[in-house]
């Protein structure tokens, strides 16, 4: 593992504008995503939003020669799901939206999943779970837990509910580069790994499969599919380690009921 750079206190509040205004980009989407767009419509609004309204940059646009502003995952797909003209949600999709945002040199990070229309209750339920398992990680953290207990606290409760964790992709250390140190792996040990200290910045972005947690790389070298083509959901926040325990550097309106905000 290499050095884990520590975030200033004005450092962090450069990260803090840009996580607030990813969390603008996600309640423009919200009114647009809907049965009958297409993810590439998603992905132009979003540009747009970003670019025009919010006078900062789409930071996944370029990296790694990826050519659009963010990854639409439906249904199966894991992650990193390529936008397209072609591919219009229907109801009963389920679709993860995953964005990066930079504003003043530093970038944020997060995604949400959205239920399209009428969804099956099997469907609903895996979200829901992601989503609890995303918190129980973002609980564990706080100076002297360590990486393993922010694994552990995910693990535990998406294989309690029957699901299984994704192991090939992991939550990263963010802040001047979209990807730093740490690597933040979505299952483990309690007291292994990293000990978490206070300025550390970081993604926690649980992958979490309803059939077995084997996955694949489909031709086009970029989208994640489950291997046996059950569902998969993922949320992700940037999460910056505080004096006290953590601080959601992305944190949206609708979530400021969660225990602790």
């Amino acid at each position: 593992m290499g050095e884990v750079t520590l975030k200033s206190e004005e450092e962090l509040s450069v990260m803090r504008e840009a996580g607030r205004l990813l969390a603008l980009v996600f309640s423009h989407l919200d009114k647009q995503i809907v049965p009958g767009i297409s993810t590439m419509d998603i992905n132009n609004w979003a540009e747009r939003y970003i670019v025009d309204d919010l006078q900062a940059r789409p930071a996944s646009k370029g990296q790694y020669d990826y050519q659009f502003v963010l990854n639409a995952s439906v249904n199966h797909v894991v992650c990193h799901g390529i936008p397209s003209e072609t591919q219009t949600l229907k109801s009963g999709d389920i679709v993860n939206v995953d964005i990066t945002l930079e504003k003043g040199g530093f970038i944020a990070d997060s995604s949400k999943m959205y239920l399209i229309g009428d969804v099956t209750p099997y469907a609903k339920r895996l979200v829901d779970k992601t989503y609890e398992a995303m918190w129980q990680g973002i609980h564990a953290v706080k100076p002297g837990a360590t990486l393993g207990d922010v694994g552990y606290a995910i693990q535990q409760h998406a294989e309690k509910h029957g699901y299984s964790v994704v192991r090939e992709y992991c939550g990263h250390g963010i802040g001047r580069e979209m990807h730093e140190e740490p690597q933040v792996l979505h299952y483990g040990k309690k007291g292994r790994g990293l000990v978490l200290k206070e300025g550390m910045v970081f993604t926690i972005e649980p992958m979490i499969n309803q059939g077995r947690a084997k996955i694949k790389t489909k031709r086009d070298g970029w989208t994640v599919v489950t291997s046996d083509k059950t569902l998969s959901a993922q949320w992700e926040h940037t999460v910056a380690v505080t004096s006290s325990g953590f601080e959601v550097l992305t944190l949206r309106d609708e979530e400021l009921s969660q225990p602790g905000f």
